[in-house]
């Protein structure tokens, strides 16, 4: 398991990636989770409504860099 600087550091990383090419991604409305825009149903939640305007996706882009991950990832259960 990465220590939480680890952690903090790959989630600005990807952070800076999507807020770089925002038209790529879109946010889930079920979830607030960021997925790419050919995804059609939200692997985290299942949801299949998103909104794809950029200004959404680096706002919640930003907002998720600044907390701390909660979801369980397949890479936690290993």
């Amino acid at each position: 398991m990465s220590s939480p600087s680890e952690s903090h550091r790959e989630r600005l990383k990807q952070a800076q990636k999507i807020m770089e090419q925002p038209s790529d991604y879109k946010v889930c409305e079920g979830c607030g989770s960021i997925v790419t825009v050919r995804t059609t149903a939200c692997p985290s939640c299942h949801a299949y409504k998103f909104d794809e305007t950029e200004p959404r996706v680096v706002a919640q882009a930003k907002a998720l860099a600044k907390r701390q991950a909660n979801s369980v990832l397949s890479s936690d259960l290993a």
